[in-house]
């Protein structure tokens, strides 16, 4: 097996691993707006137009609810669908589609019909994009019994989970940040452009990566939130505050393992999440944590998210309420201090 490997975006990372899919079983094929000749408005299908053809690259009107509904169908059908929903921010127009349909087919029918479907979607702000093309909305979407939600924060996890999501036969939100698509008109976090192999892998879907190993408190993070967490980090570390990080890769299923063995050594956690704050991914994880028998926390747990309001236009309100990584060590600083 090769072991070659380059430096690649998230976006390049993703494109090659659905063209991998695609060459080895003809029932992937890919639909969504502006994903042929364009390459995906975020750079996820880029090359495939031209390898798969019309066919199995399916340029779509503005209908979210036609071609989503449509994939679900063909999920039904034995195919494998790779559909995008441009904007996590448009889903109130297909979400029958997805949690009625799509997410208990498999219960629905006893198991015999299931629903192979991957919906990727672009999540995040911070680019001046406003209230209809900002949010992240991670918990909508992990609420639903029947959906696998997952969100990378770097090109090898991309490839690898991307993999894993197509050969599930279960539908998976493949949720990605805009902040780290490496697409140059929206810039991107440098840290997110890793190694990545040559050869298909898969990353199993529920499992998360302790990322930076510490024993003084324990940061939680994911997508564009584990690089603010990572950033705290180094910043702790220079006075001597060893924060143990870990990267969720996966909010559903949620590894709730991993992080209770390290807040089990560490006795104090901080939770970052740029979804609203009230009901969200960060409120389950402490929940996670808090209800393990015999767990002494030396502090009490603090979430750092997006407060409960629509993302604001102006970039300088936009970017005093979004988490940060000096946001996320003020936060670290409050839960060693007790």
């Amino acid at each position: 097996m090769s072991t070659a490997k380059r430096k690649l975006t998230i976006a390049r990372a993703m494109s090659e691993a659905i063209a991998q899919e695609m060459e080895a079983d003809s029932n992937v094929i890919v639909m969504g707006e502006d994903i042929g000749a364009l390459g995906g408005v975020f750079g996820t299908t880029q090359g495939l137009l031209e390898k798969f053809g019309p066919e199995r690259v399916r340029d779509t009107p503005i209908s979210e609810t036609g071609f989503i509904g449509a994939a679900v169908g063909m999920a039904a059908a034995g195919m494998k669908p790779v559909v995008e929903l441009m904007f996590v921010d448009f889903f109130g127009v297909c979400m029958d589609s997805i949690y009625n349909l799509a997410a208990k087919q498999a219960y629905f029918s006893g198991g015999q019909v299931t629903c192979p479907m991957v919906l990727m979607t672009s999540v995040g702000g911070g680019y001046g994009d406003a209230g209809q093309h900002s949010q992240c909305l991670y918990a909508t979407f992990g609420h639903l019994p029947g959906l696998k939600v997952v969100t990378p924060s770097n090109a090898r996890d991309a490839k690898g989970l991307m993999i894993a999501a197509i050969n599930d036969p279960n539908p998976v939100v493949f949720m990605f940040h805009k902040a780290l698509q490496g697409m140059g008109w929206l810039g991107t976090v440098k840290r997110s452009i890793t190694d990545v192999p040559v050869e298909r892998y898969e990353i199993p879907i529920g499992k998360a990566e302790v990322v930076k190993e510490g024993s003084d408190l324990t940061i939680v993070g994911f997508g564009a939130t584990l690089h603010m967490a990572l950033d705290a980090a180094e910043k702790l570390a220079q006075d001597g505050v060893h924060a143990e990080v870990i990267d969720l890769r996966s909010i559903v299923p949620l590894d709730r393992e991993t992080v209770i063995k390290s807040v089990q050594k560490t006795g104090r956690l901080v939770v970052v999440d740029d979804d609203y704050k009230s009901y969200g991914v960060a409120s389950e994880v402490i929940t996670s944590v808090v209800e393990t028998d015999g767990l002494i926390m030396k502090a009490a747990p603090q979430r750092v998210t997006f407060p409960d309001i629509p993302v604001p236009f102006s970039p300088a309100l936009e970017h005093f309420v979004l988490p940060n990584a000096d946001k996320v060590e003020a936060a670290a600083r409050h839960v060693f201090s007790h």
